[in-house]
């Protein structure tokens, strides 16, 4: 079941739109591993070793609903699912890329901000 929204997004915003399809915390990341020949499920899912798999699973069907992946079941046993982008999901590649070379250039900045700083510093009465 789909948590529905109490607000109304502006889905004229591009913005928006981008959020709502590719805002979730791995779908870049799941988009860039299925563009480097990750396919399968069980691939990606050891790529993404910080994400639950259940995560990746509902991620991939977002992006599958979306249309920039398409899941192809193959017949035989076991069963073997993969996935692949397609042109809509091509088309988002050189924002991916972008991101990829903009954390890349400020990773160190970053990095000093998001690591808690030692508390050198005592209390004396």
């Amino acid at each position: 079941m789909q948590y529905e929204r109490k607000t109304p997004q502006d889905l004229d915003c591009g913005i928006t739109v981008f959020m709502k399809v590719l805002g979730a915390k791995w779908k870049p990341c799941i988009m860039d591993l299925i563009h480097r020949g990750y396919k399968r499920p069980s691939e990606i899912h050891r790529q993404l070793t910080t994400a639950t798999p259940r995560v990746v699973d509902m991620q991939l069907s977002e992006l599958e609903q979306y249309g920039l992946v398409t899941k192809t079941i193959h017949p035989g046993f076991p069963l073997r699912a993969d996935y692949t982008l397609t042109e809509m999901g091509l088309s988002i590649l050189p924002v991916i890329n972008a991101m990829d070379r903009w954390g890349i250039t400020y990773a160190g900045k970053v990095k000093n901000v998001a690591q808690p700083i030692p508390n050198n510093f005592s209390v004396t009465e």
